[in-house]
């Protein structure tokens, strides 16, 4: 078996904390996505949002920020496979993981307004 095989169950949660704070100190994006997201909880609880309804915003927020983080690991990657020279194929690589980003954002603002237009509305009327 490998070294790596060994590290134990607590050894896997430090690597995973080490990970979050990593992404959290390194990409900007991310650390927006964390604001945005405790904004947008605290909205819905103010507003009365059942927990169906928050549980589905956190699910969304989880799927943009998981998509970051991937985009984020995949970049550090590439990077360090390719020692930062350009190429166009580790360019196209980039570029989609950064669409698949922007696609999850976008599909989750869209869970979003379909949440919280009717939730607003219905909390000044």
């Amino acid at each position: 078996m490998s070294k790596f095989k060994t590290q134990g169950f607590g050894r896997t949660f430090k690597n995973a904390r080490k990970g979050l704070r990593i992404v959290l100190k390194s990409e900007r994006n991310i650390r927006i996505h964390f604001m945005a997201a405790t904004l947008i909880l605290l909205l819905g609880i103010v507003l009365g949002l059942n927990i169906v309804k928050l549980c589905i915003l956190l699910f969304a927020i989880a799927l943009v920020v998981v998509t970051e983080m991937i985009n984020s690991a995949i970049e550090f990657s590439l990077d360090a496979v390719f020692h930062n020279r350009y190429s166009t194929l580790v360019g196209m690589a980039k570029d989609i993981s950064a669409g698949a980003v922007m696609f999850v954002t976008f599909v989750a603002i869209i869970i979003g307004v379909m949440i919280f237009v009717p939730a607003i509305l219905a909390y000044f009327a």
